[in-house]
């Protein structure tokens, strides 16, 4: 089952789950807000995708870490900052079963499904 990891009012996972729905694509969505987020699953993304690549430094939440957190962001500090707010996260985070996949582009999701 194909899993796609993000937050409701997400204007990208809004856009990512309105492909899929008009793809013909099943699903199931997983809200890190309203269903948590486990720290073994948080650190088996962390070994695939790179701590760098999951932590989204663009969005309001990362925005409103104080500078000297942001300045001094390292492994442990980023896994521990996702781990308290799961919504600074990067999404969405496409679970396939065999690989993950972050962000949206239709291009991408096409050749993916």
């Amino acid at each position: 089952m194909i899993t796609l990891y993000g937050i409701k009012n997400c204007d990208t996972m809004k856009k990512a789950m309105r492909w899929l729905d008009e793809q013909g694509v099943e699903y199931h969505f997983h809200d890190y807000r309203k269903d948590g987020l486990e720290v073994k699953q948080l650190k088996t993304w962390e070994k695939e995708l790179g701590w760098e690549q999951l932590l989204n430094r663009r969005g309001q939440l990362w925005r409103k870490l104080p500078q000297t957190v942001r300045d001094n962001i390292n492994r442990e500090s980023a896994l521990r900052c996702m781990q308290d707010n799961p919504g600074i996260i990067k999404r969405p985070l496409l679970d396939l079963g065999d690989r993950r996949v972050l962000g949206f582009k239709p291009e991408t999701y096409e050749a993916l499904f």
